[in-house]
């Protein structure tokens, strides 16, 4: 049984495959003829059953006895609604970020709702309340959506933007994802592939390669692309990763744009390493990529709000801190905010912890 469920909650079978890629380019080294596809050597991928089998005998994931216990900050919701002169970043949960620069109101791969899954009844199921309800919001005006996994893209989520009283946002969606979109309602998506721009509101989107994959069933793997978002202003740079595998890819974002002002960087799900690796960075790898992106300070995403893999929920930030003090890298330039945390950058370019 216990099996079964793994299968279920990392497969989410229960949804219909997406519609595939609408312009393949055999001229771009990740488009094949269906679907997309990793540039660098990734190695041969890990057996997911061999995966759950092991689960299976060992237990895990563990949790600790009467559960995990996170700090739980309440933002400043007045403040965030009024707005519209400080760059700010919020930390709703997991990948979803409230992200304000040049007046403009952003979400990352937002996910407010109870379970990352295709069902309402089994998955995986939050730990952490999301730290802004829909209510609690600002205007949103752009939502970035990384890839389509149940835990970066959350069906429930982005049709309640949609209909906000506020009009819908744009959300900007890697290439294959708009057909989704519109079959789910939502007209208002512009889709775009690696290395494209677009300008929204005074602010340069840019779509960066990652290393991972996509899928919301078992008959759709790749069918659409995954990616990392550079939002830029006139004076702040920002790197939202979404979900990566370590690779070639951050040192090309970085010969692209030198350096930025924050990043955003996955330190969670990350055990066994033989299974993971390929997909997600763990802490210690977390670290090369801020170092590797030139970033003056980072913020550490998808740890503490749903359990996805074998590590302890609340290991993350400890292993963080180990990989910081070993590779030398000041603590304060790389942290783990605690949920519902605001950074506000100040006049130096700095970053003051609300």
């Amino acid at each position: 049984m216990r099996l079964w469920c793994g299968a279920l909650l990392v497969l989410f079978a229960a949804q219909t495959a997406c519609a595939g890629n609408p312009r393949p380019d055999p001229g771009k080294p990740h488009h094949s003829r269906n679907s997309f596809r990793n540039v660098h050597p990734t190695g041969p991928r890990g057996s997911f059953w061999k995966w759950q089998w092991e689960r299976w005998r060992k237990g895990l994931p563990k949790t600790p006895p009467g559960g995990y216990r996170f700090e739980v900050l309440e933002p400043d919701v007045p403040f965030l609604r009024e707005n519209g002169r400080e760059t700010t970043v919020t930390w709703i949960g997991h990948a979803t970020l409230l992200i304000q620069a040049g007046g403009v109101n952003v979400l990352t791969d937002p996910h407010l709702d109870e379970r990352a899954s295709p069902v309402s009844f089994a998955g995986p199921k939050r730990v952490v309340p999301p730290a802004l309800s829909f209510d609690e919001l600002p205007r949103i005006d752009l939502v970035l959506i990384s890839h389509n996994h149940y835990d970066h893209l959350d069906e429930g989520t982005v049709k309640r933007l949609a209909t906000s009283r506020n009009g819908s946002p744009l959300f900007l969606v890697p290439l294959g994802l708009k057909d989704w979109f519109h079959a789910k309602g939502i007209r208002n998506v512009r889709e775009m592939d690696w290395w494209e721009t677009d300008e929204v509101l005074g602010l340069s989107l840019h779509f960066v390669p990652t290393q991972h994959w996509s899928a919301r069933s078992p008959f759709d793997r790749n069918e659409t692309l995954w990616g990392a978002w550079v939002v830029e202003s006139p004076d702040f740079r920002f790197f939202f990763c979404g979900d990566a595998g370590y690779s070639d890819h951050f040192r090309e974002i970085s010969g692209k744009f030198g350096s930025f002002d924050l990043a955003a960087l996955p330190i969670g799900a990350y055990e066994p390493r033989w299974f993971m690796k390929a997909a997600h960075i763990n802490p210690a790898e977390a670290v090369r990529v801020h170092r590797e992106l030139n970033s003056r300070f980072s913020i550490a995403i998808q740890w503490g709000t749903f359990v996805l893999s074998d590590e302890p929920l609340d290991e993350p930030p400890v292993r963080l801190a180990e990989a910081l003090a070993e590779a030398g890298v000041d603590p304060g330039r790389f942290v783990a905010l605690r949920h519902g945390e605001t950074i506000r950058r100040d006049e130096g370019s700095g970053w003051i912890r609300r």
